[in-house]
């Protein structure tokens, strides 16, 4: 399978990606450069491709490259991560995905309709499936969190990643209408039953400063 690194020069993150005659894929515009022969596809999705780009907000366009040589991916503020599937299934929180090995199906996964709808998390996510490496891209650090037959209760969207094994809802932060209300709380992303969990729950430090320069823009456009 492909050598992926994920690298930081000048506090600026990307990922290399390493091939010898074997094939990857990259969120669309994800590449930098490409050094040897290296092709890279891009195919036209069909329908159902064109559905679930639409419902998880993704782009529809995932290109493959494959050959020998080395790949570089765009830098960011964001931290990269890689998981290793071995025949499980993970969903993806909205622009989580940034690449992953060539055996590894890129799909949609549907939540249920009022989950999906208050969670902020959509009525569909990205799915990764298969065996090899899946590239992330979260705010901040990864702390995973494995459960056993358990219940983990976040409140914000900040599960950057979990197993299909686990039931997701959302949920009142307690059982009175008026406990939710005064705890602050409200609505509550609700995770049960045995599996992992990837948490980001504090952002790095490039990514707070730009949404606070991205605050203070926004904020002398409406004067």
């Amino acid at each position: 399978m492909a050598q992926f690194e994920v690298l930081t020069q000048n506090n600026v993150n990307f990922v290399e990606i390493m091939l010898d005659n074997e094939t990857v894929k990259a969120e669309s515009g994800a590449m930098r450069y490409m050094l040897g022969d290296i092709e890279m596809v891009s195919k036209m999705p069909g329908i159902g491709g064109f559905l679930k780009a639409k419902v998880t907000g993704e782009t529809i366009f995932r290109p493959t490259y494959t050959g020998t040589g080395k790949l570089v991916l765009e830098p960011s503020l964001r931290d990269f991560y890689e998981l290793e599937l071995a025949g499980e299934t993970l969903i993806l929180d909205q622009g989580a995905y940034w690449a992953s090995d060539g055996a590894v199906e890129i799909s949609a996964k549907r939540n249920k309709l009022m989950s999906g709808t208050v969670s902020g998390e959509g009525l569909f996510q990205t799915s990764a499936s298969g065996h090899g490496s899946v590239i992330i891209c979260s705010p901040g650090p990864i702390e995973a969190i494995d459960m056993v037959n358990d219940r983990l209760v976040v409140d914000g969207s900040f599960a950057v990643a979990r197993t299909d094994s686990l039931k997701f809802s959302v949920q009142k932060s307690s059982k009175g209408l008026i406990g939710s209300m005064t705890s602050g709380e409200g609505l509550v992303n609700v995770l049960e039953g045995s599996g992992r969990v990837y948490l980001a729950p504090i952002p790095n430090q490039n990514v707070v400063m730009e949404e606070v320069m991205r605050s203070a823009v926004y904020g002398m456009t409406r004067k």
